[in-house]
């Protein structure tokens, strides 16, 4: 049984899926499949797209509701379920904070205290009027924004879409968020490094996965420097300001969704991050600020 791998872009990411099958015909099927819907999941809910369901009701913000399917009101919930388990932290209006910070600038340069101040007054879910049939926001200027959770939602997608099209034996990799479904073909787990956020092309330790999800959030995707200080891309809802209290965070749960939105709620609640993490019963691997290794994937030597 031979292994096949499909690479593919989506997400503003570089992708692959590899596929264990007794034919090329099998595996180019599923993953044919895998790969449209995820490309499928990004164009409905891409904030870049003039026809997305994001864009639509961005644009109805301050007037009226928007009908909504099945889908969308399921990664609702799941990111409201999110925003209680963060303490309002993970918030995914919070979007708005983009209006202030411009990780592509360059020079790159901090925002003032007034950005920062209007952008924050456009963020609050806890505002946001929803059912499982339609969703409002309130006020001229919020939006929302499924980054957050679309990647690894489209990665257990992928896994889903292979099973039931008869391939056991799968890795998804979307931008470095991995979900598996099955081992390899031999029985044997796959590998999958967990890299180190200051060293490019360094794997800090490897993890072995039959089944379950990888997801990693840090501070070394987009970030910039001022006066030896790293301003990162996730941000503080409540203040506007980047965390700083981890490097990254890499988590293993039993779906994508659940180990990307872990790894993110952790960074997003600094100093407590562990503790949370350690009250979901998810395995983790920490690296604070100052370069110190935690949690169960934490090789002996370096903790």
């Amino acid at each position: 049984m031979p292994l096949f791998h499909f690479g593919f872009s989506a997400m503003a990411s570089v992708n692959e899926l590899q596929i264990w099958a007794d034919a090329e015909t099998d595996a180019r099927r599923g993953a044919d499949a895998a790969i449209a819907d995820a490309l499928r999941i990004e164009a409905k809910y891409s904030r870049f797209r003039d026809d997305s369901v994001v864009t639509r009701i961005n644009r109805a913000a301050g007037n009226a509701e928007v009908p909504i399917d099945q889908e969308t009101a399921a990664l609702l919930r799941y990111a409201d379920q999110c925003y209680l388990l963060s303490g309002a932290l993970f918030d995914i209006t919070s979007g708005a904070l983009r209006r202030a910070w411009d990780f592509r600038r360059t020079p790159p340069r901090l925002p003032t205290d007034a950005e920062l101040e209007a952008a924050v007054s456009a963020i609050g879910w806890g505002d946001v009027e929803w059912n499982e049939q339609a969703v409002r926001l309130p006020r001229t200027g919020m939006e929302i924004d499924f980054g957050g959770v679309c990647k690894e939602y489209a990665a257990d997608r992928m896994a889903t879409l292979c099973l039931e099209h008869g391939l056991d034996h799968v890795l998804v990799n979307l931008g470095g968020d991995v979900r598996v479904a099955g081992p390899q073909q031999d029985g044997a787990p796959w590998r999958v490094g967990i890299r180190h956020p200051r060293r490019s092309g360094e794997v800090i330790t490897t993890v072995e996965l039959v089944s379950g999800a990888l997801a990693t959030s840090g501070d070394y995707e987009r970030f910039f420097e001022i006066d030896e200080v790293r301003y990162c891309h996730l941000l503080n809802a409540r203040t506007g300001w980047p965390v700083r209290h981890w490097q990254s965070v890499s988590v293993v749960a039993p779906l994508c969704v659940v180990a990307g939105s872990c790894s993110t709620i952790a960074m997003l609640l600094e100093a407590t991050g562990e503790a949370f993490l350690d009250s979901q019963g998810v395995r983790y691997l920490a690296i604070a600020h100052d370069g110190t290794l935690t949690g169960p994937f934490a090789p002996t030597s370096q903790r």
